[in-house]
């Protein structure tokens, strides 16, 4: 691909500026008790965040300076931003409730500078499909739950209690500073069967999203906190299986079927577990009061005992079932 102009160069940057003056904005809609205005804020930063990264490297358009103010703009609109709102929200004027709002911010300006430096480091193949930790929009949006439940309900309830969202927020900080993988939608492939299925499932979530906005940014945030195990239990079976690391997903399926049933396929059996076959090893187990030596010694030979028939597991055949 040709080098871009400065032109072209210009967008992403000024798409990532747009994403950290929407971050800024919500806190001014919260000063003025437009808790909704705030909301959209920082979804639309989300939204722009996505979009600056994916222009840079389809334009051809990557640069140091881009990537540095990404992480300068992310640290704004989903780390200060998000804990001034709820700050405005629901801890004003309280001292304790600015400390919650500051570990927060502090923890998402250490999840970033985290994951700059992660960009340097040797990861194996697979890595790149996940964060670490919950990455800055998700993070952001996540910290807004109780206010956006509030927003929709239009009522009180016990998730907008001060005491739980401080809990709250301490606990998204600690999910963003945390090493829990989390997929990353940057390296999900579409096979090309699945293109207007797809499609069609975002028109839906479109038409959602401007019917119902807060509903559907609900449901958005529970689905993506519900996801975090499997996404845990992906990450370690892919540690496990360095086969499947650089195959494509249907190669990847297969290979978890065949992990599944390649005991079953071959009629293995599970491990006695310390059980020991043999009438001689039972007899030390449970010693039998009268029996002859002579008798147990010939049963540890696997030669019948004196007026003792041989039964069909002694030799060694398996019972016919009839049908």
């Amino acid at each position: 691909m040709a080098p871009s102009g400065p032109g072209v160069r210009l967008l992403p940057n000024a798409i990532t500026v747009l994403a950290m003056c929407a971050g800024l904005s919500a806190v001014h809609f919260a000063i003025n008790n437009l808790y909704g205005a705030a909301i959209a804020s920082i979804a639309v930063a989300a939204v722009f965040d996505g979009l600056d990264g994916r222009i840079a490297r389809l334009l051809d358009a990557t640069s140091k300076m881009g990537a540095e103010l990404d992480s300068l703009a992310d640290a704004i609109s989903f780390g200060v931003a998000p804990a001034l709102v709820i700050y405005v929200w629901k801890f004003e004027p309280h001292r304790e409730g600015w400390v919650v709002a500051l570990i927060f911010a502090v923890c998402m300006v250490l999840r970033l500078a985290r994951f700059n430096t992660l960009l340097d480091v040797a990861q194996p193949p697979f890595a790149k499909e996940f964060f670490v930790g919950v990455p800055a929009p998700a993070g952001g949006l996540l910290l807004l739950l109780p206010l956006i439940l509030e927003e929709q309900i239009r009522q009180p309830g016990w998730w907008s209690d001060i005491w739980v969202v401080a809990a709250w927020t301490v606990g998204i900080a600690l999910l963003l500073v945390s090493r829990i993988p989390t997929l990353s939608v940057k390296t999900i492939r579409v096979p090309p069967k699945a293109v207007a299925p797809l499609l069609v499932l975002v028109g839906l979530l479109a038409a959602a999203v401007i019917t119902f906005p807060l509903v559907a940014l609900s449901a958005a945030m529970l689905v993506y906190l519900g996801h975090l195990p499997y996404s845990v239990r992906r990450y370690r079976w892919l540690a496990k299986h360095p086969e499947a690391w650089e195959v494509p997903a249907a190669d990847r399926r297969a290979i978890k079927r065949a992990h599944g049933v390649a005991a079953r396929r071959l009629g293995l059996r599970r491990p006695l577990g310390g059980r020991v076959a043999g009438a001689a090893m039972r007899a030390v187990r449970r010693p039998r009061r009268g029996v002859d030596p002579a008798q147990v010694a010939a049963e540890a030979n696997g030669q019948p005992g004196r007026n003792k028939r041989r039964g069909w597991r002694q030799i060694g055949l398996r019972r016919h079932h009839r049908p």
